[in-house]
């Protein structure tokens, strides 16, 4: 008998309007999704097509217009602010396109952050440093972001989103700022952590990282055009 996938992901109508005074912008147009546990998932769009708003709601740093976002099956669009941070910080890690690392904290104190707001977490220092070690950075810890390399920022701010263990991995543009070698590494990163089980969410307008993975979500004006 084959067991059914674990659903992680369900977004049902949902609907993100900006106002903008005398103009109204709808950036997501009903969107519906499902996405399974162990799912690696490339949603593609051109600029202005939607793709970071439909990232910044289900990261829970956006609050849709209309619609339910579930996540484990639990709707998250009607709890608190404090309720969806608990959510967002035990569900969720984030790969920024610009890494968002603070320049004055060590390679770390960076991935150490996380957990500094988690009062549930021990050995803070040690798990930061089993994940840096995992991604190959055990002899970077002490580094400042300005005495990496690129792809070795990348490496931290990943390491970052996978410290408090979270189901899913949302990346944002997680090539745009690096060179084509580089950004074939972070994408093996990526898919290394998916074949071990994790959640992949990827944001892009490239088409070349469309080709390596596995499903493929088209967004254009605010809708789903195209999920294969």
């Amino acid at each position: 008998m084959i067991s059914k996938k674990k659903e992680v992901l369900r977004l049902k109508n949902i609907s993100k309007i900006y106002d903008m005074g005398t103009v109204k912008i709808k950036a997501l147009d009903n969107v519906d999704l499902i996405i399974n546990e162990g799912e690696m998932v490339c949603i593609i769009g051109p600029s202005g097509s939607g793709k970071s708003t439909l990232l910044h709601v289900i990261g829970l740093l956006d609050t849709p217009t209309s619609g339910s976002l579930y996540i484990d099956g639990i709707e998250t669009t009607k709890m608190s602010e404090a309720e969806q941070a608990k959510v967002r910080g035990r569900k969720i890690g984030f790969v920024f396109q610009k890494f968002n690392l603070i320049p004055s904290f060590t390679a770390l104190e960076n991935v150490e952050l996380p957990l500094v707001l988690c009062t549930e977490c021990k050995n803070r220092k040690e798990r930061a440093t089993e994940v840096l070690s995992a991604l190959e950075m055990e002899e970077r810890l002490g580094h400042y972001p300005s005495q990496l390399s690129g792809g070795q920022i990348q490496r931290v701010a990943i390491a970052r989103a996978l410290v408090n263990n979270p189901e899913i991995i949302l990346a944002d543009e997680p090539t745009g700022n690096l060179d084509s070698k580089t950004g074939k590494e972070v994408l093996d990163i990526l898919n290394n952590l998916n074949k071990q089980g994790r959640t992949i969410i990827i944001i892009t307008h490239d088409e070349s990282i469309s080709k390596s993975i596995q499903r493929v979500v088209r967004i254009k004006d605010g809708k789903i055009i195209q999920d294969k």
